[in-house]
């Protein structure tokens, strides 16, 4: 019987994707759930599979093509019979690197070029990704724990690097290397954001000191009873949560001439990554507890280093929340998320003078940012949400009460 394997269903907001390596050549046999490709997005990579077993019959697109949902990416015949063709691709790359495990092992494009740029044996990873397929991430953590080094950071698609010498002693060499997908995509979004809306920040400092305190009291009981640490970063899902109840022309969003008001709170915080930074979204957060928050923040991360967030995760969202902090900022204007219409800003916690009652005293400060479409929100309303976040941190008892 004949397959087509095609182009999965991509969401709405991603138009397109790019073809990254064949794992298999024409005339190979592939066994059923074995990835075939790798299609990189703005947003995530995703893994197409064979849904059956047999011999790729044809290969309809080439590694860097753009393609739909739905093209034709190959065929599979599934009465092709098994040859010995398979064992190219495990020939080829042992003549870079030691790869006497490699006929069990599959690898992810950026997870092999890692692997010759640092002569790692294949023998001495142990793969993550599905069906034990070693991923860059895997690569990246060998390197980390046996306190090796890449020699440079690898996106997920090779780039094609142009060196040219400056001087006639070749001293001063620059490279031109193509942004990946993602961090072009994001290039446009930042623009698209500051061209169709009217960008305003607004700022506040919030005393991080009782929620400093109450972490230091309950950290230990409440990992031991909920298996993750208790971070920041829940308090203030929840502290914004709250404020969007009282402000929900901030939870809202413009649709040309309407205004679209949410009933509920999706929030996205903003994940680092290798690939760059992405947004997974927690829907309802409302009805999650602290503990929930932060086993899901967890997972994103952990994800989002390994790329299994899926396009549903980064997708929606009504208000976005970015810790530039854990990097060492003090004070930032972030962008807005489209078609979102407000973001708040983290930053580094630092011990300042503070003026209370008449005195100097030592606080441990954040400041605070929040960067709002002027279109919709009153500097008054973003004013007034924004000091809402800061009670309600500084005075923790607040959430339990929902006041």
């Amino acid at each position: 019987m004949i397959i087509e394997i095609k182009v999965p269903v991509l969401a709405e907001s991603v138009p397109d994707a790019t073809l990254l390596e064949w794992q298999k050549n024409i005339g190979e046999f592939v066994e059923r759930g074995e990835i075939l490709i790798d299609l990189e997005t703005d947003k995530v990579t995703l893994e197409v599979a064979s849904p059956e077993a047999g011999m790729v019959k044809d290969i309809l697109k080439k590694s860097g093509d753009v393609v739909l949902t739905d093209d034709i990416l190959a065929v599979i015949d599934t009465e092709g019979a098994r040859t010995t063709a398979n064992t190219a691709e495990a020939s080829n790359t042992q003549n870079i690197v030691d790869n006497s495990d490699n006929e069990n092992k599959r690898l992810g494009p950026a997870a092999r070029k890692l692997i010759a740029e640092n002569n790692i044996a294949i023998s001495s990873l142990t793969g993550t990704g599905n069906k034990g397929r070693i991923t860059k991430a895997d690569v990246l953590n060998y390197l980390e724990t046996n306190k090796q080094a890449p020699e440079k950071d690898v996106t997920s698609v090779t780039p094609t690097v142009e060196i040219r010498p400056i001087s006639k002693d070749q001293s001063r060499i620059e490279e031109r290397v193509p942004m990946t997908r993602l961090r072009k995509k994001t290039a446009e979004r930042l623009l698209i954001a500051q061209s169709e809306n009217a960008l305003l920040s607004t700022f506040n400092e919030v005393d991080m000191k009782p929620i400093m305190n109450l972490r230091s009291r309950f950290k230990e009981e409440f990992e031991e009873r909920y298996g993750v640490r208790l971070g920041f970063m829940s308090f203030f899902v929840k502290a914004a949560v709250e404020a969007l109840k009282k402000f929900p022309i901030v939870n809202a969003a413009v649709d040309g001439d309407d205004i679209i008001y949410h009933g509920f709170f999706d929030i996205g915080v903003a994940v680092g990554s290798e690939r760059g930074l992405v947004v997974p979204i927690m829907r309802d957060v409302e009805n999650m507890s602290l503990a929930d928050i932060e086993r899901r923040i967890r997972d994103f991360g952990e994800r989002a280093r390994d790329g299994k967030l899926t396009i549903d995760e980064l997708t929606g969202g009504t208000f976005t929340i970015s810790n530039g902090g854990v990097y060492g900022s003090l004070l930032s204007t972030p962008i807005i998320n489209t078609p979102q219409s407000a973001i708040l800003g983290m930053h580094k916690i630092q011990d300042r003078p503070m003026v209370e009652n008449g005195e100097i005293v030592i606080k441990s400060m954040m400041y605070l940012a929040l960067t709002y479409d002027h279109r919709i929100i009153d500097g008054r309303d973003a004013v007034q949400f924004l000091d809402t976040i800061r009670r309600t941190l500084e005075e923790p008892s607040r959430l339990l009460l929902a006041i």
